[in-house]
């Protein structure tokens, strides 16, 4: 490994390059925390947490992985300008032998989210991680790898934070949502994010993990979530209780459950796990039998 930074080297023993698609994800983990660690080191996390599915998988060990980078300000900011990071996170990536491209995404009036993608060749980066040749030789020499992340600048409130300490590529801290606040950003999503024909089996996934665990779920938090927004609901010109209990939370997923279709949701989540024996059960019945589990914050 001549070429790749010792970190990096020490961060891949956690990884198998046996195939194209484990090379890919390796690559885009290592990616993600070394863009985490930028922004720590320009000063983001004294203004934002980390949240979502990639928190989980980096910070909490989910099996499955996950593509995006989401935070949320810790108080609501519409003048909130992201590229003022942009310098040190190209600057961080720099530094461990990966030269990539930050592209800010210009903000609408409508959207209270600021976004940025990160982008690099695929193969470039791979060469950086020394993936096997014979993988390098599978992927097209003009393939892009991307990483989107996302700021919401006028979030719900009512969250709770920590700190955590990250020691590898070198050590720095972020602030993170606390588990039984990702959980109730995981239950406004899987109660309110608009499906289509696709259905996303992550998030049934998520649940399951969250359940698993005996995560108690932030209601506080998820009472703020529903009051600024509830998509799906609002299409089906449903109306929500003021305030949640856990008796009328089952009686919302079980809306959402029947209408979920399971063949579509674990499709969406086959590519992002590798043990595909964990979605046999999934059903109906599955689904409406472990949300009685689901333990409310005292």
């Amino acid at each position: 490994m001549a070429n790749t930074h010792p970190a990096i080297a020490k961060m891949l023993e956690h990884y198998a390059l046996n195939s194209k698609e484990e090379s890919v994800d390796a690559l885009r983990e290592i990616l993600q925390e070394i863009v985490l660690l930028g922004l720590y080191e320009g000063g983001f996390f004294k203004e934002a947490a980390f949240y979502g599915g990639t928190a989980l998988r980096i910070l909490h060990g989910l099996p499955r992985f996950s593509e995006d980078l989401d935070f949320s300000l810790l108080q609501e900011n519409p003048s909130f300008d992201l590229r003022i990071y942009e310098k040190s996170l190209s600057e961080t990536l720099l530094s461990f032998g990966f030269d990539v491209k930050i592209e800010m995404k210009e903000k609408t009036a409508e959207s209270a989210v600021q976004s940025a993608f990160l982008k690099g060749n695929t193969v470039e980066h791979l060469l950086s991680i020394n993936a096997p040749k014979n993988i390098l030789q599978s992927i097209h020499k003009d393939q892009i790898i991307k990483i989107k992340f996302e700021v919401d600048t006028e979030p719900p409130l009512h969250f709770q934070t920590h700190s955590v300490l990250r020691l590898v590529p070198r050590p720095y801290s972020i602030t993170a949502m606390t588990l039984p606040s990702l959980f109730a950003g995981k239950m406004h999503a899987l109660l309110c994010r608009s499906w289509g024909t696709r259905p996303k089996g992550r998030d049934w996934y998520d649940l399951v993990w969250y359940i698993a665990h005996k995560t108690p779920l932030d209601i506080q938090h998820l009472n703020a979530r529903l009051e600024q927004s509830c998509k799906w609901f609002e299409a089906q010109k449903q109306n929500l209780p003021e305030r949640l209990t856990k008796e009328s939370l089952i009686t919302l997923l079980n809306t959402r459950i029947e209408h979920l279709d399971i063949a579509k949701a674990k499709n969406d989540v086959r590519p992002f796990i590798k043990e595909m024996a964990e979605l046999e059960l999934w059903s109906e019945v599955f689904f409406k039998q472990i949300i009685h589990d689901i333990a409310i914050e005292a």
